[in-house]
């Protein structure tokens, strides 16, 4: 793995009672925002509440999923700052990494380190995961957990975890799902063409009902660079609005 000379302490922050989806994507980009201003680095774990699909920020949601059928079934929608496919947001912890590109050497060996760490943690649980060979993948079709390319986090050759990324001048952001429970079938529910999903969860690995706090916990431990716990939920972030908006959520 590609490392600059220079790994910053990282300030850690949990939120476990969820927000929705616009707030939890503006908080993310306000790390970003900060990472990219101060170079400070960031890793906040959380989840959402009510449950969420979200859509890549490149994603053609308009051709590949319903907007009525969304509506019908009342369910909050929210458009990524990141990159690739739609998720499922309900039975899972989320984590948020905003931080200098010189902290992992680049996009891919951030995407990589990361995802080992996420690894090491799972396996502290008693799941045997493993990082995929093999370079990523293109992402253009299907919901995020259809498929599994390099780098990504799997158990027993499923994957467990999606992730998505973008760069904002020296500094990047990836966030992504860590599924605890529950299915990806909301996802292929409002598709226009529904595709299989290659999807476990930690529940289903270990036999057992997993917790939001355990998984937390094992992250925070199994990190690696020194995390200082801080207070990062603040006031809503004036880039609230934009994820509210139909016009960003459906622009494509």
């Amino acid at each position: 793995m590609e490392r600059g000379p220079h790994v910053p302490s990282f300030r850690l922050s949990i939120c476990p009672t969820g927000l929705p989806g616009a707030e939890n994507m503006a908080l993310d980009q306000a790390l970003l925002d900060e990472a990219e201003r101060t170079g400070r680095a960031f890793l906040r774990l959380y989840r959402f509440d009510p449950p969420c699909l979200s859509l890549g920020r490149n994603e053609p949601a308009r051709q590949r999923y319903d907007a009525s059928a969304i509506t019908h079934l009342g369910i909050d929608v929210v458009r990524r700052p990141t990159g690739g496919r739609a998720v499922w947001h309900e039975h899972e912890v989320t984590y948020a990494v905003a931080a200098p590109l010189a902290a992992f050497g680049s996009l891919r060996g951030a995407y990589r380190e990361i995802h080992r760490r996420l690894a090491a943690a799972l396996r502290v649980l008693g799941a045997p995961a493993t990082v995929a060979a093999g370079r990523a993948a293109s992402l253009d079709g299907g919901p995020c957990f259809a498929t599994s390319v390099g780098g990504e986090v799997l158990l027993s050759g499923k994957k467990v975890i999606g992730s998505a990324q973008l760069r904002l001048g020296c500094a990047f952001l990836q966030h992504g799902s860590i599924l605890l429970g529950g299915t990806q079938e909301m996802v292929r529910a409002v598709s226009r063409r529904p595709c299989a999903v290659n999807a476990t969860t930690l529940s289903a690995a270990l036999g057992r009902p997993v917790q939001f706090a355990e998984v937390v916990d094992a992250i925070a431990a199994s990190w690696g660079d020194e995390c200082t716990a801080t207070a990062l939920e603040r006031p809503r972030p004036p880039s609230t609005s934009r994820f509210l908006d139909p016009a960003w959520t459906w622009r494509r």
